[in-house]
């Protein structure tokens, strides 16, 4: 047998032609050194919390594995076109979101800012403290910081406030404290949510193309600013402590979700917000005065021959708790849940209400303590089981059907006479 067709000679030729060359070997070493440091020093600063299953988020970030951008969790890379330094993380979210997992631990390692072409920063709910690192603020490239639903602390650096491509910006539920700094810097930022924190002062100007604004239970006191983004659809600012009229929200003509409840707001309801296109108004436990305007105003650049639309499923309008006067008109009718309990309000409730009960399309309609003298149910009409009525403590005696009242509507049926008198002549039964 000839050395060439020696079997030993073929296995040694097929284990030489089978060894990886440098070049291959740094081919499968695909992440950057410098994102690489950067991800064990952000493992090292964080701790997996004990689950149901058992199962970590950190169980896959192995440092000797030769691909860590295809296995390790959370971590999605990129590589740029001629790059010799290796492929770049682009996205990292941090914890699984699974509803069984009580998330991670430990602080957010200022390394983050070593991944220099990150675009999106996601951490799930877990109980991570600590400040938010203002060395974020060099990541020119991200669009997404999504850090909720732990246990962040101090001030939001203004470093993030100058990110000129941020679309969204996340910070709810932390223990985030201080004022908010300016937002003008931030253009490209579309969704700003910092609901649930400790924040305080007055609310600053707002980026011009912002779309979704959640300030929400926080401590934020002052008005309203008086340039609001004409573009916003999305605007909660509920349970603060904000006060001065309503007026700036006049020229919000995209809004689609209004939630200014448990604050101190003042004045009058501006009448462009009564359109269905708004679908969710909740003004509640205000200081709200003056009345219901008497008709839906139609859209200037509407042509005269289209008909207002009306409200839709899922539509929501709470007024409650407030000093709203004077009789109610049509415009609210066809809400499917609507409150204007504990108002001053009078007169008769309008056959649109009735009728718009009977069809279905208002299955809550909660109109006690007020000073309605009259609900115009036809004798012997029954309203739908689906419905729920109450006109407890008012200028009447409401018949059956009329008190699915909540707890709260209390125990008396109607008002006594003597204070009904300065409103209405007299009390009627409806």
């Amino acid at each position: 047998m000839t050395q060439l067709h020696h079997p030993l000679f073929f296995l040694a030729s097929l284990l030489l032609f089978c060894r990886p060359t440098s070049q291959q070997f740094h081919h499968t070493q695909r992440i950057s050194p410098i994102d690489l440091a950067a991800l064990r020093d952000i493992k090292n600063s964080l701790t997996d919390l004990s689950s149901r299953s058992g199962t970590t988020f950190f169980s896959t970030w192995d440092f000797s594995a030769p691909d860590p951008c295809s296995s390790f969790a959370g971590v999605t890379c990129s590589v740029e076109p001629g790059s010799v330094s290796g492929q770049r993380v682009t996205t990292l979210t941090l914890g699984t979101g699974l509803s069984d997992s009580p998330g991670l631990s430990g602080s957010l390692s200022p390394s983050i800012s070593n991944l220099t072409e990150l675009t999106q920063l996601i951490l799930f709910s877990g109980i991570v403290t600590g400040p938010i690192p203002s060395q974020l603020g060099s990541l020119k490239n991200l669009r997404v910081i999504s850090l909720t639903k732990n246990r962040l602390t101090g001030a939001i650096p203004e470093t993030l406030l100058t990110l000129p491509n941020l679309h969204t910006l996340d910070l709810s539920c932390n223990q985030l404290a201080g004022p908010v700094a300016d937002l003008s810097g931030l253009t490209q930022l579309r969704v700003l949510v910092l609901a649930s924190n400790r924040l305080h002062g007055n609310l600053p100007e707002l980026p011009a193309q912002l779309l979704h604004l959640d300030l929400k239970n926080n401590g934020l006191s002052g008005t309203l600013p008086n340039r609001m983004p004409l573009t916003l659809r999305y605007l909660s600012a509920s349970m603060n402590s904000m006060w001065g009229p309503l007026n700036g929200l006049e020229s919000l003509s995209e809004l689609v979700y209004l939630d200014l409840s448990m604050n101190r707001f003042s004045g009058t309801i501006p009448p462009s917000l009564f359109r269905p296109s708004l679908s969710s108004m909740l003004l509640q436990r205000n200081n709200l005065s003056g009345g219901v305007p008497p008709s839906l105003l139609p859209n200037p650049s509407s042509p005269p021959s289209i008909s207002v639309s009306s409200y839709g499923s899922g539509s929501i309008v709470d007024l409650s708790h407030n000093f709203l006067k004077g009789e109610i008109s049509s415009v609210l009718a066809g809400v499917e849940t609507l409150f204007l309990n504990n108002n001053r309000l009078v007169g008769t409730v309008p056959e649109e209400y009735v009728n718009s009960v009977y069809s279905g399309s208002t299955k809550t309609l909660y109109l006690q303590h007020n000073y309605i003298s009259r609900f115009p149910l036809e004798p012997g009409s029954v309203l739908p089981e689906s419905a729920s009525v109450c006109l407890a403590y008012n200028c009447m005696v409401p018949r059956v059907g009329l008190t699915a009242c909540p707890a709260s509507a209390g125990g008396q049926l109607s008002r006594p006479v003597h204070q009904c008198s300065v409103f209405n002549n007299g009390s009627s039964i409806g």
